[in-house]
């Protein structure tokens, strides 16, 4: 990459300056890439979304998912449900269940995804998504709403931001508390950030800080799960965490998982829950050997179950994954559940995504 000085330097600040050459130069661990791919349950995946639009670099990051009861329409599309997944040098995909493009919002440098039912705008309910912004001049969390009742071109549409003090917004995720809506947010180098959001008269997004906390060094995936208040961090060189979900915990939290050879690898990076009949799992990237821990959640304590990986079949393997999202129950041809995840070396292209059947792993893992 190479700076001009006096033209950057005459029109932008030393800090978003400073942004920019994180955002575009990452230091990452020995994961991304085609890489080593350690011990896991063999799975494959069923199809995979086109190549994200900036080629070359390392530019698809993270997803998230939602399925409809009814159909809705997307662009004009007849669809039950969409995947968001962002390209974090440009912007943020809207996909069908098919893999297909329904939507892109040129929205910069958008990094972690994630969206949550339970708000009312404009006298209905509304799909909110969320995404950790590290573009220059706007850095925060980015939303944006989805009408489920709308129709023709119903799109994905900007709503507004929650603004942080977090120099450059990395992990991401929603959470619900009872009847609020909670946004965490995890900074590049390790802060933690919590938010009540909700909406003011004129329909427009209101935040609340209600935690504030230091998980210590590089992080990035988080995951809620309401039922047993808890939070799931991964610092990336450390090893998985569990806070509480309730902001009044502080930073107290418990190691649920080291770093371990042939368990979770350096470095850890997303994080997703999904919900199987009275069972709960926490799916997790281990990148640094290409492979997907599992743990079920809905007792005590976690519980370690295997892990996979995702191997050559009608689509090519995965490896180097950043993001990761899940969905229970019937999601679109689904039938019991989605898994998509972010694939760092695609072999037609650049970067993508590729969706998994839930019913694979399972089988895989014994479940």
């Amino acid at each position: 990459m190479t700076f001009k000085p006096a033209k950057i330097l005459a029109g932008v600040s030393l800090a978003a300056l400073m942004l920019t050459a994180c955002a575009t130069r990452e230091v990452d661990f020995q994961g991304e890439g085609e890489g080593f791919v350690g011990p896991g349950a063999p799975v494959q995946a069923v199809l995979e979304t086109p190549s994200v639009g900036t080629a070359g670099q390392d530019a698809a990051d993270d997803p998230a998912v939602w399925a409809s009861a009814a159909p809705v329409m997307v662009m004009g599309q007849a669809t039950q449900g969409f995947v968001a997944g962002t390209d974090k040098k440009s912007g943020l995909y809207i996909y069908g269940f098919d893999g297909r493009i329904l939507q892109f919002l040129p929205e910069g440098l958008l990094n972690n995804v994630d969206l949550i039912e339970g708000l009312n705008i404009d006298g209905r309910p509304q799909l909110v998504l969320g995404a950790s912004d590290r573009t220059p001049g706007k850095t925060g969390i980015s939303l944006y709403l989805f009408d489920p009742a709308g129709t023709g071109q119903n799109a994905v549409r900007p709503w507004g931001a929650i603004a942080t003090d977090v120099i450059e917004p990395y992990g991401f995720c929603f959470a619900r508390r009872g009847a609020e809506v909670h946004a965490v947010l995890v900074g590049h180098e390790g802060e933690l950030r919590q938010f009540v959001l909700s909406v003011d008269a004129a329909g427009q997004p209101v935040s609340r800080e209600v935690r504030r906390a230091e998980i210590g060094t590089i992080s990035e995936g988080c995951a809620a799960d309401e039922a047993t208040n808890a939070l799931y961090i991964n610092e990336e060189n450390v090893g998985l965490w569990r806070y509480g979900l309730d902001p009044a915990s502080g930073a107290a939290r418990t190691l649920v998982q080291p770093i371990a050879k042939d368990v979770l690898v350096a470095d850890a990076e997303g994080l997703t829950t999904l919900t199987d009949g009275d069972k709960r799992y926490l799916i997790a990237s281990s990148q640094g050997d290409s492979t997907f821990p599992v743990w079920r959640i809905d007792g005590a304590t976690p519980q370690y179950k295997g892990r996979f990986k995702i191997v050559d079949g009608v689509v090519d393997g995965v490896t180097g994954t950043d993001g990761l999202a899940a969905a229970s129950g019937a999601v679109g041809p689904f039938p019991e559940g989605l898994v998509v995840i972010q694939d760092d070396v695609n072999d037609v292209g650049t970067q993508n995504f590729k969706y998994v059947d839930w019913r694979d792993i399972r089988r895989a893992l014994g479940l």
